[in-house]
């Protein structure tokens, strides 16, 4: 017989069109239906140290510890070993492996029931996305959801949505939160024994788990290990070697350093991306929490201890100690994160704008005596008056009149516009109080711990401040920043090298004998009543600060800053092994002839911020030459109020408590004027350029 296409075309028709249409079903049903990927995305946020190391995890909802797995941080072997044992054909097959599934539908005919699912690691990855009950409609909607992970996913994401969502017994999901409580460990190196054990619970988590149920655990973690032997993927001997492994039964507790600093950045890590590279450094971290205990249980039992330290080059927070445990009274509260009085710890920024404006020098002449301004009358800390100081020699020894006449020529209004033109805020003590008075020397407005450590950063920085950073993105992104001007560089270097010379706690070596350990250019404080004791200091590219006190403010007597927290000071510069630093010298030695005392102001005004002639960075976008500000600049004056400022002549409107904020519209040169109230004029011309939103 003849052969005739065109009779066959017919025949093939039906067939064809068949085919396409189960296509359009299977895309329709799949765009229809796709799996639902909310329990992978629910994961819990952990935050890393800096190198990668374990610091503190958060449950999701429920209590159920579900970690990321991390297929780059897991013992290799584990995962050869566990795709040998559930699915030999992993890397091979779409979602479904036709021998396995063919080979469980005999063994469940032969026993009447079902005994073996076949299931692929992509079919139990698309179980445990959405649990059914296990029947045969179950088996081919996970069939169907498989093939849908393989086409969406690569094989190493299924993999690790697997490792992920695995149950392993209680309220563990996923390989990394099983080793880490069964073991106490990452999974990134385990036993033989450990990974029989890893891959035998997810098939009967309560059933097997070894806390409650160790004799089980240790059948079925023996059974995997035969099975290995069988596929010839363990030798007789590493199997009874593994045998002998001793079965674990109870928990580990989660690792848990920095307990609040590292809660707070995981919390801010939650979603797709749960896991947060923090700027912490882990030993270092763990050594200080147990300084910060030790310290305040020698001080008592309702005292709490705050440390924080700052590596300056890139304002990375390397360690930020918020309590002294959370056992102890308060122990659940980030006192680096507080807002308390920073006692006398912001008189070395007084001194370092008096040195900026000209207005002292190291040498000055200062009198150290009964001083009234306005009703405003301070006296010592220990109620004794020393006369004719240099201002070196006040700020070495913390004297608080001195400080107090070098604020009032500054203006306290002014002192307070420079700090919070860097993103420093000083809290009122008492709502209401527009105007700041000459009590912020003392310690009389509150600040947050954190802030007070950027402060000293900055000091170390000469004078550029920069945002701190928490995550090593930050860090990194700090390094390009051009930071903003506290103070100049000359006048913060006068201040760390007078710093330089404070004397040491009780039991440390004066300064100049000092040769291998940390000398710290440092300042404490101590706040009204005993309630806050500071020391913060720069010392081998480092700023740290260590409070003590109690965090519900009570008063602790006679626990004062050089007593209570210098000593612990000098402890953290040793554990964090900051290189000693040689005095530098004070340039001038003498104050010029117009510095060696303190002399009245000049009249009229006079802007300390901006400075003249400087560059002024705003945080902000420039759209087709137009700067949106996402913060303004605050300028200060020193004169007789009240100020009246302008920019480019006109005037900048303050707002309803007075305060006075300058948002700049396009970047380029102004000229920015103040007149008191005399009608007398100052100037200065700057130029402003945007630079990229810090993060908050």
């Amino acid at each position: 017989m003849r052969f005739c296409p065109d009779a066959l075309i017919p025949r093939l028709i039906k067939p064809l069109i068949g085919f396409v249409a189960f296509q359009v079903a299977v895309c329709v049903a799949d765009l229809a239906l796709p799996p639902d990927l909310t329990r992978a995305e629910a994961a819990s946020a952990v935050a890393l140290d800096h190198n990668g190391s374990w610091l503190r995890a958060l449950p999701v909802e429920g209590g159920t510890w579900r970690i990321r797995a991390d297929l780059d941080r897991t013992d290799p072997t584990f995962v050869k070993h566990l795709l040998k044992v559930e699915d030999e054909r992993f890397w091979w097959h779409q979602g479904v492996d036709a021998v396995a599934i063919a080979r469980a539908f005999g063994s469940n005919l032969s026993a009447g029931g079902i005994v073996s699912g076949g299931s692929t690691l992509s079919m139990q990855t698309a179980r445990l996305l959405e649990p059914k009950p296990r029947n045969y409609l179950s088996k081919l909607i996970e069939v169907f959801r498989a093939w849908q992970l393989e086409a969406r996913f690569s094989k190493r994401d299924i993999l690790s949505l697997y490792l992920t969502l695995a149950p392993y017994g209680g309220n563990l999901e996923g390989v990394r939160a099983a080793s880490l409580s069964y073991f106490g460990h990452e999974p990134e190196s385990l036993t033989l024994g450990e990974q029989a054990l890893l891959i035998a619970l997810p098939q009967a988590p309560e059933a097997r788990r070894p806390d409650r149920h160790p004799e089980r655990a240790l059948r079925a973690r023996n059974l995997v290990l035969d099975r290995m032997a069988a596929k010839d993927v363990l030798s007789a001997a590493q199997v009874a070697e593994a045998k002998t492994e001793p079965m674990v039964v109870k928990r580990f507790a989660f690792p848990a350093l920095g307990w609040h600093a590292a809660g707070r950045l995981a919390s801010e890590a939650r979603g797709l991306q749960a896991t947060v590279v923090t700027t912490l450094d882990a030993p270092l971290q763990a050594r200080l929490e147990a300084l910060a205990r030790q310290t305040a249980v020698a001080q008592g039992s309702n005292s709490s201890t705050a440390i924080l330290v700052i590596e300056i080059r890139s304002r990375a927070v390397r360690a930020s100690v918020g309590s002294a445990g959370l056992d102890r009274t308060g122990g659940w509260i980030d006192m680096v994160q507080a807002i308390r009085s920073p006692g006398s710890t912001l008189k070395p920024f007084i001194y370092g704008f008096g040195f900026e404006e000209g207005i002292i020098a190291p040498d000055t002449r200062l009198m150290d005596a009964p001083t009234r301004f306005g009703d405003y009358q301070p006296e010592n800390f220990d109620k004794v008056f020393h006369g004719e100081v240099s201002a070196k020699e006040a700020l070495t020894h913390s004297l608080n009149v001195p400080a107090v006449a070098v604020l009032n020529r500054i203006g306290a209004g002014a002192f307070e516009s420079r700090l919070q033109g860097v993103g420093v805020h000083l809290i009122r003590p008492k709502t209401g109080l527009r105007d700041a008075g000459l009590a912020l020397a003392l310690g009389g407005a509150g600040i947050k711990l954190q802030d007070v450590g950027a402060l000293y950063a900055a000091l170390g920085d000469k004078g550029l401040m920069r945002p701190l950073a928490w995550t090593e993105a930050d860090a990194r992104a700090n390094l390009s920043r051009p930071g903003q001007r506290l103070m100049a560089a000359d006048a913060a270097s006068r201040v760390i090298s007078i710093l330089r010379e404070t004397p040491p706690p009780a039991g440390r070596l004066p300064a100049h004998l000092m040769k291998t350990a940390s000398r710290p250019a440092y300042k404490t404080g101590t706040s009204y009543g005993f309630r806050d004791a500071l020391a913060v200091g720069v010392a081998g590219g480092y700023a740290v600060l260590v409070w003590t006190g109690r965090p519900d403010g009570g008063s602790r007597a006679d626990q004062t800053g050089r007593e209570a927290s210098a000593p612990l000071l000098f402890d953290v510069f040793d554990q964090i092994n900051a290189p000693s630093q040689a005095p530098q010298s004070l340039t001038p030695s003498a104050a010029p002839e117009a510095l060696k005392a303190l002399k009245p102001a000049v009249r009229g005004p006079s802007i300390l911020f901006p400075p003249d002639q400087a560059t002024v960075y705003v945080e902000g976008q420039v759209t087709e030459g137009t700067l949106s500000a996402t913060r303004g600049l605050k300028p200060s004056a020193r004169g007789k109020g009240p100020l009246s400022w302008y920019v480019n002549g006109q005037p900048i409107v303050a707002d309803t408590e007075g305060h006075v904020e300058w948002r700049p519209d396009a970047e380029g040169f102004y000229e920015v004027s103040v007149v008191d109230a005399d009608g007398i004029t100052s100037r200065s011309r700057v130029r402003v350029k945007a630079i990229a939103q810090t993060r908050p």
